[in-house]
């Protein structure tokens, strides 16, 4: 892998010209906003994405809630995971940096000095992305889209090949879907014993495990539909 990087007659590094030559026309904010944007801001976009589709879960509860709310909490954790896997990858491989191997390349942010394959950002958010699009198929698609642009953004700024997003996109949607049963089956028993809860059932219903109108509601045959009936009977 590294010796793609030494040639420069090759797709992927022509393609990183390409792509990292609109920053040496675009003007200098342009190219600040693309550096908080590519460094920070998407992934950031897609975290309240998944905050977003949770608050809209538990407000909504149901007798899914707490497998949904169990989905979305794979989402995290598998980005967490795929950037885990990829350690010993980058390790492996030791791809220097393009800017390390490539004069002229515009790099809009410093101290980059690890190893370049597989790019930990795509990685991430592209994994955030597609565990989310598991559990929220809307939301889902927002947030892939904004996980490649995101991708873009890395080789804009020159701190990546092209073939180190595609392979952090490989290898983060790997993780989020090939995980992502396993994962159910360990998290979804664990956001149900939340729901059920008095005092943390919130993170996984505002409405209770049966989707009533609140903790509160009345059970049919319960204690406190018993107890109102008790009392309708005396007010008579």
């Amino acid at each position: 892998m590294a010796g793609l990087a030494e040639s420069g007659s090759n797709p992927d590094v022509e393609l990183l010209y390409d792509i990292n030559g609109l920053a040496k026309d675009a003007p200098h904010w342009f190219d600040r906003v693309m550096e908080f944007v590519g460094e920070y801001g998407l992934l950031f976009a897609i975290v309240l994405l998944v905050l977003w589709c949770w608050w809209g879960v538990r407000r909504r509860g149901g007798e899914d809630a707490a497998s949904s709310v169990a989905a979305l909490l794979w989402a995290p954790l598998a980005a967490g995971v795929a950037v885990l896997v990829n350690v010993p990858i980058r390790g492996f491989v030791e791809r220097p940096r393009p800017f390390k191997t490539h004069d002229g390349l515009e790099v809009l942010v410093d101290g980059k000095n690890d190893f370049s394959f597989v790019s930990d950002h795509a990685t991430l958010v592209m994994a955030l992305a597609v565990a989310l699009f598991v559990a929220h198929r809307k939301f889902g698609i927002a947030a892939i889209v904004l996980a490649l642009f995101g991708g873009f953004a890395r080789v804009y700024m020159g701190v990546h090949y092209p073939t180190d997003v595609v392979g952090g996109f490989a290898l983060g949607t790997a993780v989020a879907l090939l995980l992502s049963p396993l994962a159910m089956a360990l998290l979804t028993p664990l956001t149900r014993a939340i729901e059920r809860s008095p005092r943390v059932g919130w993170l996984v219903s505002a409405r209770g495990p049966e989707g009533a109108a609140g903790r509160g509601a009345v059970i049919p045959g319960g204690r406190k539909e018993s107890a109102e009936a008790g009392e309708r009977d005396l007010a008579a």
